[in-house]
C-alpha cells in the first residue's frame, strides 16, 4: 500500500519515522491523490480553491488563475470552463479523477503521489488520465502506485516493483 511505502510500518503496526516532518510544509511538498474522489462534494471551482484557501491564498484573481492553470494541466479545462460553479459530483468518473489531479496541481507540490488514479475507469477515461500524467510529469515528480503493470509500463520513466512487501 501507499502507507507502507511512504510511512514504513513496524511489525507491531506502528509507523517508523526516520525524521520529523513539518506537517504544514509537507502538505505542499508532497501531495497525495487517492483513487476515491470523495472530496468532490463541492462545486468544481471550490474543489480546487479549498486547499489554496487553507494554505492562506485569498486573492480572487490568483485563485481564478490557479483554477484555470490546474484544470488545463489536468486536461479538464475545455470540458468544464463554462460550468465551474456546478457540482463536481455531476462529473463523469474520469472527469472526477482529473479534477482530483487538478486539485493536487493547484498546490504546486514538488512531488505528486497518485494511488491507483485510474482504478474503476473505462478505457477512454483511463487514456485521458494517462495522457494528463504524461504532460504533468514534465513539470512535477510523479510517483504512481498503479493497479496494473501495463499501466506502469505506459506511464513510468522508472519503475520499482514490490512483491509481498519486497522490492523485486
Amino acid at each position: 500500500t501507499v502507507k507502507g511505502i511512504l510511512l514504513p510500518v513496524a511489525d507491531d503496526g506502528t509507523f517508523i519515522m526516520p525524521f520529523v516532518l513539518n506537517p504544514r510544509s509537507i502538505s505542499t511538498e508532497i501531495v497525495i491523490d487517492s483513487v476515491d474522489p470523495a472530496g468532490n462534494v463541492r462545486e468544481i471551482r471550490q474543489n480546487i480553491t479549498y486547499g489554496l484557501e487553507l494554505a492562506g491564498l485569498r486573492y480572487p484573481a490568483k485563485l481564478a488563475t490557479a483554477v484555470e492553470k490546474s484544470l488545463r494541466a489536468a486536461a479538464l479545462w475545455d470540458e468544464v470552463h463554462d460550468r465551474l460553479d456546478s457540482p463536481a459530483a455531476a462529473l463523469s468518473g474520469g472527469q472526477q479523477q482529473r479534477l482530483c489531479l487538478a486539485r493536487v496541481l493547484a498546490l504546486e507540490p514538488e512531488v505528486v503521489l497518485l494511488d491507483e488514479p485510474t482504478s474503476g475507469l473505462d478505457p477512454i477515461s483511463t487514456g485521458k488520465v494517462e495522457a494528463s500524467l504524461q504532460e504533468i510529469k514534465r513539470d512535477y515528480t510523479v510517483v504512481i502506485v498503479p493497479h496494473s503493470v501495463q499501466q506502469a509500463a505506459r506511464i513510468a520513466d522508472f519503475a520499482a516493483f514490490f512483491l509481498q512487501g519486497q522490492l523485486v
